[in-house]
């Protein structure tokens, strides 16, 4: 099965004053893979502006904005109308015995490719994200999806959800002094704790189909907005995702957009703007996802057998 969709991201910045604007990179676009395809495209903003694309080192999709005009707001829609045909579940892809436990034993070619990913980036002084790490694993805990789901049962059970328009992402040890967090922040405590114990992670951007935006009755945590989730490298099953919000691990709720070290690398939309100091009121960001229809399965009993030919 899959899902045809369409999504529009409006990002609106205000100002008090006309200002000029510097160059934008906008991160829209999914890179889809096997897990979905795009059908079309667009992304327009409310003054004149030039548009390059480029992929990045991990091969996410980035728009290049060069703004021609001063304006006191700035709008930037981005729409797509994309085919996703979601994430199948951990039983479709059974570990490798390597990976059964933690620490997960990674072979030389899956390190040196998941270094980048295996290395914490952030700083612990207090110990604070160490503590609470071990937890997971002490005594005889050591069975890797146990760890995972509990790890992701924890934070969505005992931290508090907050949404906040400021940007950025708060430490692991500012979001479990705290107890509470965005989508960012509980997606980037998961990864650096996971990564203290030797897994390969990775931090995702992108969106979350919420079906009582649509009409349904089941409501999701960081709906209207960017989302963000973990995906984790498992031998024999690849890169699993782990969203701690919502405590999904497959379906077609999640639509990656983008892949990184840490999340400084994935904003939505980032640049810069030249004015005073004072001019800046604040910025609005929606998002809204509708399901257009649902295909079924691809059957095989009724598919054109495709010609082959011999050699020599």
């Amino acid at each position: 099965m899959s899902v045809i969709y369409d999504l529009e991201h409006t990002t609106t910045y205000r100002y008090r004053n006309f200002v000029t604007f510097g160059e934008h990179r906008a991160i829209f676009l999914p890179s889809t893979g096997y897990g979905g395809r795009i059908l079309s495209y667009s992304l327009n903003a409310n003054i004149p502006c030039e548009t390059r694309w480029m992929m990045d080192t991990l091969s996410n999709n980035v728009t290049l904005l060069t703004f021609r005009e001063p304006a006191k707001e700035l709008t930037v829609i981005y729409r797509v109308r994309a085919e996703h045909f979601g994430i199948p579940t951990i039983e479709d892809f059974p570990l490798d015995h390597r990976a059964d436990q933690i620490p997960v034993q990674y072979t030389p070619d899956e390190w040196s490719d998941l270094s980048g990913f295996i290395r914490p980036h952030t700083e612990d002084p207090e110990g604070r994200l160490a503590t609470w790490t071990k937890r997971f694993v002490a005594g005889d805990q050591d069975d890797t999806l146990d760890v995972l789901q509990r790890m992701m049962d924890c934070i969505n059970q005992t931290l508090t959800y907050e949404a906040r328009e400021v940007e950025g992402t708060q430490s692991p040890a500012e979001t479990l002094r705290l107890q509470s967090g965005t989508c960012r922040d509980y997606a980037w405590l998961m990864i650096e704790a996971l990564r203290r114990l030797g897994l390969a992670c990775r931090f995702v951007s992108g969106y979350l189909y919420d079906s009582s935006l649509d009409g349904g009755e089941i409501g999701m945590t960081g709906s209207g907005a960017t989302h963000a989730w973990v995906q984790v490298y498992l031998p024999g099953a690849g890169w699993r995702a782990y969203d701690p919000t919502n405590r999904i691990t497959a379906g077609y709720d999640l639509m990656r957009v983008a892949i990184a070290r840490h999340p400084g690398q994935v904003m939505p939309l980032s640049g810069s703007w030249f004015g005073e100091a004072g001019d800046y009121l604040g910025m609005d960001v929606q998002v809204s996802i509708r399901k257009l229809a649902t295909l079924p399965e691809f059957d095989e009993a009724q598919s054109i057998p495709l010609a082959t030919t011999g050699s020599n």
